[in-house]
């Protein structure tokens, strides 16, 4: 289990040294994602393997993720009920497009997954 835990952040370390080195527009923790997506497409893994636990229990405490983002938007308010119109705008605009764009892309996918 620890090796496992060990790959993930061995990963996200490529992903952010990539990242630097090659001027990326991307997270550094996107691009390990990708790493470790090739890795495993490339090894295979099975459910019950050691990376499959470590994920659910990341994935179990993820909630505690979302704490720091509650406590900024609370020592923000202020800011947020000065500009709460352009705030709401945007956050409705990139959810609809984020909606739209989603629908469009599994559309594509869908359509060529059958096509095969």
């Amino acid at each position: 289990m620890p090796a496992a835990f060990a790959l993930l952040i061995l990963c996200q370390l490529a992903g952010e040294l990539l990242r630097a080195a090659l001027h990326l527009p991307l997270p550094g923790p996107v691009i390990g994602m990708l790493l470790l997506t090739a890795l495993l497409v490339r090894r295979g893994v099975a459910p019950e393997a050691p990376l499959s636990r470590v994920a659910g229990g990341l994935i179990g405490a993820m909630g505690l993720l979302f704490v720091p983002a509650g406590v900024g938007i609370i020592a923000q308010l202020g800011l947020l009920q000065q500009d709460w119109l352009p705030i709401l705008a945007g956050v409705v605009v990139s959810t609809v497009s984020g909606l739209i764009v989603t629908g469009l892309v599994m559309h594509r996918v869908s359509r060529l997954m059958e096509s095969r």
